[in-house]
């Protein structure tokens, strides 16, 4: 009996210490920061929010049209230089590091994220005839906040989830992480205030985002006009080099313009 109480006495202790290292490092779970790359080179953008000095890219400067671009928790965002120039070749696209990534200041946070995407559709808004969000993975979170909060002219959502909060509690069930999870990105709330097009890809083999978070995000688009497709044999990661999806955000934009 006592080694039985000793054996609950230390399941209990480890569930606890797990639970405190969920909570009390979230963040670093959730944000990977990357460093700046020294080789890239295009037109560069500064902007200051709560006086943290954010810092980016403008390709294809001098659009009447814009993307603003919101990049997944670990991704170098200046890697697809050449897809955005050529997909996007009509529109000046504005690669903007997260707080803590490349040459930008300060520490994300979801509510810091929020902040610097209204700062920056402010701060170019005046300069183009329209602009569009693209939000991937995290940066999909991000960007349906943004088509909440201002008009944009269409949304572009690669393997977006419902909340984080969801994805969490899936990944770590015996937790109850719906209500210790702090940066919560719930797009699913958000999504019924959206109007304008939107596509939503998500990739067959996504081990990261699963299915059921990205269809659960598209069924919340309740006035919104969807395009939904999933790009057989993508993987979370390497989805938007897909011909398949290439070809799907060619053609969503493409009938925009029409």
């Amino acid at each position: 009996m006592i080694e039985i109480t000793a054996i609950i006495l230390v399941l209990i202790t480890i569930y606890l210490l797990m639970g405190a290292y969920l909570y009390l490092f979230q963040r670093k779970l959730l944000y990977f920061p990357v460093q700046l790359d020294p080789d890239f080179h295009a037109e560069e953008i500064t902007l200051t929010n709560d006086d943290v000095r954010l810092h980016g890219w403008i390709l294809n400067p001098g659009k009447a049209k814009a993307v603003i671009y919101f990049g997944g928790n670990s991704e170098l965002i200046t890697h697809r230089q050449e897809y955005f120039e050529t997909v996007f070749a009509d529109y000046s696209v504005y690669l903007i590091n997260y707080r803590g990534y490349g040459g930008s200041g300060g520490s994300p946070t979801e509510a810091a994220l929020f902040s610097d995407a209204l700062v920056i559709y402010d701060h170019i808004r005046k300069q183009h005839s329209s602009i569009s969000g693209y939000g991937r993975s995290l940066g999909s979170g991000v960007t349906v906040y943004l088509a909440a909060m201002r008009p944009l002219e269409q949304v572009i959502l690669l393997t977006p989830y419902d909340s984080i909060v969801e994805v969490a509690q899936n990944l770590y069930p015996l937790f109850p992480l719906r209500h210790l999870v702090k940066d919560r990105f719930d797009s699913a709330s958000r999504a019924e205030q959206i109007t304008t097009e939107v596509l939503i890809a998500s990739a067959e083999l996504d081990r990261e985002i699963t299915l059921q978070h990205t269809l659960s995000l598209r069924q919340c688009f309740t006035r919104a006009s969807v395009v939904y497709q999933q790009i057989e044999g993508a993987a979370h990661n390497d989805i938007i080099d897909f011909p398949q999806y290439r070809a799907l955000v060619e053609q969503f934009i493409a009938e925009k313009r029409n």
